[in-house]
């Protein structure tokens, strides 16, 4: 269906489209341009000039560019047409690590440092002659490097303000792990994108006889630091909601950061209900598996484990063993970060599609629209959970 919001059919673009999808996103680079076609060739165009017209339809809105190394490991980046005048958005994955460059003769992989400089090479090589520029960066470069303890450097900050200073005019991300983030640009855009809804609808999707009321179902955050998304997640879907806290030993530092001495369990009773653990990523899966299993000592019955960024920097052999021994029933995260095939044949997986979403966004942001709207997904969850209602209840009468 053609996306004809009341806005976006009144509204001229600011400029004509131009997507670079960089190496580390193709796939929904590719998905995002396809829906973004789709729209504009059915979407009623009467509002625009001729000379809009001309650019507002066309058989894809990717820039060709290269980013090509020489053997020592360094690179260039290159844009093979003109990008004057364009709406440029710039998307990258910087947790793609099944990229590889040679170096020296030898393969190496490339990592979010490598990821985030050929980030810069783009605009770099962008030069200025774009109307504007907006970066589209799921996972936040450093991200976790977001505070300062002691004599640390604050890479996230810096990294926020280099693309400022590079001519970045916005900058959007995913689920930042501290949104307080921005203050390190108070003059410029910077959107935190939550994907709620993605996530009930993943849920719905696969899992039929979820009954999601106060009564069987439970939102659950695994820290203090992921309340917030927790209790949002939790009201909209009128269910109550707990909270672990990790009870760590400060004596000693292993692996870069004081150990998890154990997980401490706040809220009412979990027992034979289904549990949401929601966390902005999945990581080793250590904390969330802890969790699961404490969890699963209060008698709490189906658990699901929810992040949006799926990284299993472990391997997925402890999910396995989680998923056989019944303490998780299923693992979701969003196709934001790198897939591996491994993991998308897993039964228990279920892969958020978000580049429809991602389209939506810059599609509005095109026509200088608010995108106040897409960022809060209540009214779109409430509709889901009535289809989702009415379909349990005619399987029931059948």
């Amino acid at each position: 269906m053609p996306r004809n919001d009341e806005t976006l059919i009144t509204r001229k673009p600011i400029a004509p489209i131009g997507l670079i999808p960089l190496k580390s996103i193709a796939d929904i680079g590719a998905k995002v341009d396809e829906y973004l076609v789709t729209w504009r060739a059915d979407r009623n165009k009467d509002h625009l000039d001729e000379l809009t017209k001309s650019s507002y339809q066309c058989g894809s809105y990717i820039i060709s560019t290269s980013v090509p190394r020489f053997g020592t490991g360094e690179a260039k980046a290159t844009i093979n047409q003109s990008v004057r005048g364009l709406d440029i958005y710039i998307m990258v994955d910087v947790t793609n690590y099944s990229l590889t460059y040679s170096l020296c003769g030898h393969e190496n992989r490339m990592s979010p440092d490598d990821h985030y400089s050929d980030l810069k090479r783009i605009i770099a090589a962008i030069g200025g002659k774009a109307n504007r520029i907006t970066v589209i960066i799921p996972f936040l470069y450093e991200s976790r490097q977001h505070r300062r303890s002691s004599r640390e450097s604050l890479d996230c900050a810096l990294a926020l303000q280099e693309l400022i200073s590079m001519g970045v005019d916005n900058i959007i991300t995913f689920d930042a792990h501290d949104p307080r983030v921005q203050n390190a640009i108070p003059l410029h855009g910077f959107e935190t994108v939550q994907p709620a809804y993605q996530f009930i609808k993943g849920i719905c999707k696969h899992v039929k006889d979820l009954q999601i009321d106060n009564e069987h179902l439970m939102v659950i955050s695994p820290d203090e630091g992921g309340t917030n998304r927790a209790v949002y997640l939790a009201s909209v879907l009128g269910v109550n909601i707990g909270m672990f806290y990790k009870r760590r030993d400060y004596s000693q530092i292993i692996d870069g950061r004081n150990p998890i001495v154990a997980h401490e369990f706040l809220g009412s009773s979990v027992e034979g209900k289904d549990v949401i653990i929601m966390d902005d990523m999945i990581s080793s899966g250590e904390s969330m598996i802890d969790v699961a299993t404490e969890l699963k000592k209060h008698k709490a019955n189906r658990i699901f484990a929810v992040g949006t960024f799926g990284l299993f920097t472990n391997g997925l052999e402890k999910f396995d063993q989680a998923v056989e021994d019944g303490i998780l029933y299923k693992v979701v995260t969003t196709n934001l970060t790198y897939q591996t095939p491994e993991l998308l044949k897993r039964d228990y997986y279920i892969s958020c599609d978000m580049s429809k979403y991602i389209a939506y966004i810059i599609d509005t942001l095109n026509h200088d629209c608010s995108i106040s709207r897409l960022l809060d997904p209540y009214d779109r969850i409430e509709k889901l959970l009535i289809r989702y209602r009415a379909e349990q209840e005619a399987i029931k009468n059948q």
